[in-house]
């Protein structure tokens, strides 16, 4: 454990914070109904397959309760000052600018890097966890801080040779694949250390920053049977290409006579034959399980960093049929891709005449249960009709989306269940001029179209309805001002861009008013015609925009 002390004003708020939970007084009510808010900034881009491995494993861990955002280094396509610092100007304004954050999940080494540098800037009294980490220097350094701590992510090069030693028992040197990145530099220092560890192989290595496409290809080509071949990492070569990690995979997978072990969970699957491999997955599950203990009160500065790098054996055995190999013994059971064929899949021809036979009788019987299964399956039908029935009688015809009975319907419960919504009435400016200069026909097409972009906003919060005529109203199950604020954008957003209106291009605007419940009434018919007067005072005042309604507007 980490032997630290909280500074006096930490102990403080720490009290405060107490006191008024005792109180009743909601303090950021919004994060407590998410469960807490947290913070993840990659080292990479979301393009990276083990970033997105990343993050489905820090998803699973927190939840669906906690509110979960995203910021992205990119350094594996551009790594510079320049590009540091508009990351840092970037996301210090958005700080600036959203609800303060519980906790900060940093994933890889750039990314802990940047929030040691800048931890009093921008992170200052936010608890900091890492994952997928392999500078051990840096994860040390991070240890000796009260308020961040995290989970290694350590390569091994030596299960992973002597994995290669077990397929290949002959093997004479080991061919690392590596670049002159950041990762490169620190995981080829890993590699040669393992050297003396391993006396009967030699030690070589495949640098592609410092080899043309082309020559990358023949040196990849020329690694000989007699070799063990790890892939570290390949982002770049001296040609100027850059490699996305899919990429990297396709060309080893393309090029190589031999098989591709690999230390990270990325590309497994897709060619490479497999590894010991450090499990993204479960890194960001261990973070996100910290960052729920720390939400949940636990004190950071008694955690300590896991150096036991969640490592796990894969193999994929279509490589190794690809290879003429077999799957070797190892210290624990692997996770298996692409098992081979099953008995039935290998003797298929054989059991087909069987199959055959069984099928005939099998045949006998279902002629006995046949009537029974027509009245199950005529009872059906009728359910499925008197579905149909009901979902036509509360969709609107014309657009395909709620119609006014069903808005209603919405509405009437979730005031009745005393939820917090917003009604957003929406009205088409000058639909009449549409109708009478273009046809009804082009006036049916603009309704479509708006109903089309406006089920395009639709999500578990915001429901759209045709309520009457060229009048849509929406429903949003929020009273939040800011979530309100941002709706009422997306919404004008509808009218942004053309519409093709007799296979022409023509500009639609419309104008739309808001009222909330319990905010501006309790009353139901009260909050749609709330809603109706703020529209038609945005009419009143130039069409084309969104107004909240007040309750001046009514006294006036």
């Amino acid at each position: 454990m980490k032997e630290k002390k909280y500074p006096l004003f930490k102990r403080i708020l720490q009290t405060l914070f107490l006191f008024f939970s005792l109180a009743g007084i909601g303090i950021r009510a919004q994060a407590a109904d998410a469960g807490g808010r947290v913070l993840f900034i990659s080292s990479y881009s979301y393009g990276w397959d083990t970033v997105q491995i990343q993050i489905e494993g820090i998803q699973e861990g927190l939840g669906p309760d906690v509110v979960l955002d995203f910021e992205f280094m990119d350094t594996k396509r551009v790594d510079d000052e320049t590009s540091l610092q508009m990351f840092h100007d970037g996301l210090k304004y958005r700080l600036e600018h959203v609800d303060a954050y519980d906790v900060v999940i940093l994933g890889d080494d750039a990314a802990l890097k940047f929030a040691m540098d800048y931890q009093e800037e921008l992170f200052d009294g936010i608890p900091l966890v890492f994952e997928g980490v392999n500078d051990e220097g840096l994860a040390a350094e991070a240890d000796a801080n009260e308020m961040i701590t995290g989970v290694i992510e350590k390569l091994s090069v030596e299960k992973n040779i002597e994995l290669g030693l077990a397929i290949n028992p002959n093997a004479k040197r080991v061919v690392a694949i590596l670049d002159d990145t950041i990762t490169g530099e620190a995981e080829r220092k890993r590699f040669y250390s393992y050297a003396d560890m391993f006396p009967q192989l030699k030690f070589e290595e495949i640098n592609t920053s410092a080899l043309s496409t082309t020559r990358l290809r023949q040196a990849i080509r020329g690694v000989d049977k007699d070799s063990i071949l790890i892939y570290v990492v390949m982002t770049e070569d001296a040609s100027g290409k850059q490699y996305t990690n899919h990429e990297s995979v396709k060309l080893l997978s393309e090029v190589s006579r031999v098989p591709v072990l690999r230390m990270v969970e990325g590309g497994i699957g897709e060619g490479l034959m497999g590894g010991n491999v450090v499990s993204m997955r479960e890194s960001g599950k261990i973070a996100a399980k910290t960052a729920l203990d720390i939400i949940g009160g636990a004190d950071i500065a008694e955690m300590s960093v896991i150096m036991d790098s969640p490592n796990i054996y894969f193999i994929d055995l279509a490589v190794l049929d690809k290879y003429d190999l077999q799957l070797p013994e190892l210290p624990e059971a692997p996770e298996v891709l692409n098992e081979r064929p099953s008995f039935i899949q290998r003797y298929k021809e054989v059991l087909v005449p069987g199959v055959i036979l069984l099928t005939a009788l099998l045949c006998v019987i279902v002629g006995v249960v046949v009537d029974n299964f027509r009245r199950r399956k005529l009872m059906q039908q009728l359910e499925d009709s008197q579905k149909l029935i009901e979902t036509a009688s509360q969709h609107d015809f014309l657009t395909g989306i709620g119609n006014r009975s069903k808005f209603m319907s919405d509405l009437t419960e979730l005031i009745r269940t005393q939820v917090p919504c917003t009604v957003a009435m929406m009205d088409i400016d000058d639909f009449k001029h549409i109708n009478d200069t273009m046809g009804h026909k082009a006036g049916d097409e603009a309704l479509q179209q708006v109903a089309a972009r406006l089920k395009e906003m639709e999500s578990q919060i915001l429901t759209p309805y045709r309520y009457a005529g060229d009048e849509f109203i929406l429903i949003l199950r929020s009273a939040q001002g800011k979530i309100v604020e941002k709706t009422a954008y997306q919404c004008r957003q509808v009218f942004a861009k053309p519409f093709i209106l007799n296979k022409n291009k023509t500009k639609i605007c419309g104008s739309i008013g808001i009222a909330s419940y319990p905010k501006d009434t309790t009353d139901l018919e009260e909050l749609i015609i709330f809603a109706d007067a703020a529209m038609y005072q945005v009419k009143k005042n130039g069409k084309n925009d969104f107004a909240f309604y007040q309750q001046k507007e009514e006294e006036a």
